[in-house]
């Protein structure tokens, strides 16, 4: 990607990548979730099989966002809890292989904003709006252009049917409802 390629922009007081189109790095990408075990510790998990695209428009609002996940990449650090998250009770990974995230809308200012878009897990979509972060441009030692983006949200798992649990003896559930979610994502310059 070496030549007269212009991987940035300024817009305003802003260094924003240019234009065109930017292919998730499927080795610099993750989605990663918390949820609270027994409603107090806090248990982390990530997919590692994302894919997908940003298509970078000229106005930045006008941006758009394909990911797919491979949701058989699940790791949470326990083998027996990814398998769990794997079966029917959870993911259901033998009947929906992978999850999606397609854009709808995007709003910018400065270095960060929002994107709502529709996140279908599990055969079911329904929106969801992430705050986003551009932290900024490198170029690779073999001359590739990256642009990296974090972008997190909050969603109640029961709205995508993930609704398995256990109730406590004394109240509250084994699992809960509400996960963070935590995308972090290189971006390649494809043009």
């Amino acid at each position: 990607m070496t030549g007269s390629v212009m991987p940035t922009r300024r817009l305003g007081d802003v260094e924003l990548p240019a234009a065109g189109t930017w292919k998730i790095d499927p080795g610099h990408a993750e989605v990663g979730f918390v949820g609270r075990h027994f409603m107090l510790t806090k248990v982390r998990g990530r997919f590692t099989g994302v894919d997908g695209a940003v298509e970078v428009a000229e106005n930045p609002a006008d941006s758009k966002v394909s990911v797919t996940i491979d949701m058989a990449s699940v790791n949470s650090g326990d083998q027996a809890r990814d398998d769990h998250l794997r079966s029917a009770d959870f993911f259901d990974v033998d009947g929906n292989p992978t999850a999606a995230f397609t854009s709808t809308e995007v709003r910018w200012e400065g270095s960060g904003g929002s994107m709502t878009g529709d996140l279908t897990i599990k055969g079911v979509t329904r929106p969801v709006t992430l705050s986003i972060d551009y932290l900024g441009y490198a170029q690779d030692p073999w001359d590739n252009h990256r642009a990296v983006f974090s972008a997190r949200s909050r969603i109640n798992r029961e709205d995508w049917g993930l609704t398995w649990n256990m109730p406590l003896a004394k109240g509250g559930l084994l699992v809960s409802r509400e996960i963070d979610l935590e995308f972090e994502v290189e971006l390649i310059y494809a043009g």
